[in-house]
């Protein structure tokens, strides 16, 4: 029978006779180790007398209790990690000075003893014994098992605890073949580590190419800056697939399985920190309330959608103009909801609409995401950009205010500061309206939380420049950049939805909290990022053969160079969130909004393109 079948039928058979067959292994093979210590020491075959064998006797009826008590038998053979060695060197050490603490009383009571030295040969050889057991029965019966046809060979990039706990569950599914770890530190390199071979990094292409690797796992957050686009440059030179786990902050609450690694994307090159998100947080301001999204089958308000719907809301109300996109969102949260999911297709501009929602479902906390965000897009149509991103977010603001919603949370973006195009200038509009109706007292004495969330671009949202590299990329080029130097804060979309939960527990009514979005990107330097994930190469003036060529086109109308996230970053406030800033309370001289907005609703009916474009830019 050969180890694998002998495994199975081994690992099928019931708990407790696996137990006892180890008890009954430990009582003679101890009592076997004690015989051969006596005659060790005495230097010939130990024949005990009577005394000296109750004694014998006694040792493994001492260590057993002591065995059980220490879960020398609740632990699964195929499954022992290599830590478990500590615990039985401290099961073995204890039972043997519970036994020559009695070996001491017997010479006191005038019994024949035992020498000293027998003591200590006891107890190596003990030891030696009942981790060899153990160990040995695990490799004999376990991992000499075949893996399944056409595991993929993999190769572990990294050494630390991540690393470890990865191997250990591969090891134990079989779904790959391990063949190494690669590491960067010095220290380890050429050692074993779980039974595999350390490789230096250098050496990282000859490791592939020997041991024929199928693919490479990351378990390490890749390193910021150049050293990280020169790793992901270098694996995407290999015929490999190269993946990586998720965060390391899901790893450590035991969110992952091995089917959670997943392939490196563009997420894991923006050089940012996440934060864990903080559970209670997020639930305080959700969980057993109303909550409306606007704008919610939109990237951003559908990434919102689903995660208000795992904290429990009482409702979530999904609003949006996109018939199809309603449907996919709302079927998406219904599926696993245990509240009500109520779809309303309809626009924010329509007032009647906007109050009846609000008045029908109780709505408690209104998170707006609904807006027309590609720049060049409302840049080109600004009458229905006004409308729908001012007039629309006037028109639910001021309904919410007069129904007391006691949240009112208004997605922004970092356009809004300094705006430069059509797009920025209506998103900075829609802050001062928030921020008008937050700052206006109540003669009921209702306290309501009206706040604008302001950030950058979000990875794969429909503004952003992502999803356009990714259908130039698999159409063989060429991508198009705008401009060498520009630059532009990215996160991903799964942190940003996140963030803005958590920005609602920690804002006051009238501010406009900023969430902190790391290092700015280099386009540029995304298009290649992007190219080398897809698995080609870069055409330029150092790689004429390459795949993919990046032709720059100039910005379009409107387009800035880099973008901010503050009028003046040195009246930033921290808050409780290191990921979560509060901005001044205002920026410059304030404005009549309400006045404003009439007179934008005056130009918008009489098509004075011209005459809106003036009012949108009159500075605060």
């Amino acid at each position: 029978m050969g180890e694998g079948k002998l495994g199975s039928r081994i690992a099928a058979w019931p708990r407790g006779a696996k137990q006892l067959i180890f008890v009954g292994f430990d009582f003679f093979a101890l009592l076997a180790v004690l015989w051969l210590s006596f005659s060790i020491r005495l230097n010939h075959v130990f024949v005990p007398n009577a005394g000296q064998a109750l004694l014998m006797l006694a040792a493994p009826a001492i260590a057993l209790p002591v065995f059980v008590r220490m879960g020398l038998y609740r632990s699964v053979l195929r499954y022992l990690p290599e830590r478990a060695i500590w615990t039985i060197f401290k099961a073995v050490t204890v039972a043997v000075l519970a036994w020559v603490s009695l070996a001491f009383l017997t010479r006191m009571t005038g019994l024949a003893g035992v020498p000293r030295s027998v003591a200590v040969i006891y107890w190596a050889l003990s030891l030696i014994v009942i981790a060899g057991s153990r160990y040995g029965a695990k490799r004999l019966l376990w991992s000499g098992r075949p893996n399944p046809v056409g595991a993929p060979r993999t190769l572990i990039y990294g050494t630390g605890s991540s690393a470890i706990q990865l191997v250990n569950a591969l090891t134990t599914s079989r779904e790959r073949n391990v063949v190494g770890f690669v590491s960067d530190d010095a220290s380890i390199q050429g050692m074993d580590l779980l039974g595999l071979r350390v490789f230096p990094s250098p050496s990282l292409e000859t490791v592939v190419g020997n041991f024929g690797v199928d693919e490479i796992i990351v378990t390490m957050p890749l390193p910021a800056g150049v050293s990280q686009r020169e790793l992901v440059a270098r694996f995407s030179s290999l015929p490999v697939r190269f993946r990586i786990l998720p965060a390391v902050a899901d790893i450590a609450a035991g969110k992952y399985s091995v089917k959670d690694i997943r392939d490196i994307d563009i997420d894991d090159l923006l050089r940012r920190s996440p934060v864990p998100a903080d559970p209670q947080l997020m639930r305080d301001v959700v969980e057993g309330k109303v909550i409306l999204v606007t704008g919610a089958a939109g990237s951003i308000g559908s990434a919102l959608s689903r995660t208000v719907a795992k904290l429990q809301p009482a409702a979530l109300v999904l609003m949006d103009v996109n018939e199809h996109g309603l449907y996919e969102i709302s079927r998406d949260i219904t599926h696993d909801a245990g509240f009500p999911v109520i779809r309303v297709l309809g626009s924010i501009t329509e007032a009647g609409t906007v109050r009846q929602v609000l008045r029908d479902h109780r709505v408690e906390t209104i998170y707006h995401c609904a807006a027309f965000k590609h720049v060049n897009m409302v840049e080109a149509n600004c009458i229905e950009g006004v409308r729908n991103n001012v007039l629309g977010t006037w028109t639910l603001a001021q309904a919410a205010h007069e129904l007391q919603v006691m949240n009112f949370i208004l997605i922004s973006s970092d356009k809004a500061v300094r705006p430069a195009n059509v797009m920025g200038a209506t998103k900075r509009w829609s802050e001062l309206i928030v921020r008008h109706f937050g700052l206006q007292d109540d003669p009921a004495g209702f306290e309501r939380n009206f706040a604008s969330v302001r950030f950058g671009n979000v990875i794969g949202s429909s503004g952003s420049v992502v999803p356009l590299f990714r259908e130039q990329i698999d159409a063989g080029g060429p991508v198009t950049v705008t401009h060498e130097a520009m630059t532009r804060y990215f996160m991903s979309v799964r942190e940003a939805a996140e963030l803005i939960v958590q920005a609602t527990a920690l804002s006051k009514s009238g501010d406009v909290l900023v969430l902190e979005m790391g290092v700015p990107v280099r386009i540029m330097d995304l298009a290649e990022d992007m190219i080398l994930l897809a698995g080609r190469s870069v055409r330029n003036a150092e790689n004429p053969d390459g795949d993919i060529e990046i032709v720059i086109v100039g910005p379009g109308a409107g387009e800035k160079l880099y973008e901010e996230l503050f009028y003046d970053p040195n009246g930033v406030a921290p808050t409780t969130h290191p990921k979560i800033l509060r901005g001044p309370r205002l920026n410059g001289m304030p404005v009549d909004v309400p006045g404003t907005v009439v007179s934008m609703r005056e130009r918008i009916d009489a098509r004075d393109e011209a005459g809106l474009r003036k009012l949108l830019f009159e500075r605060d």
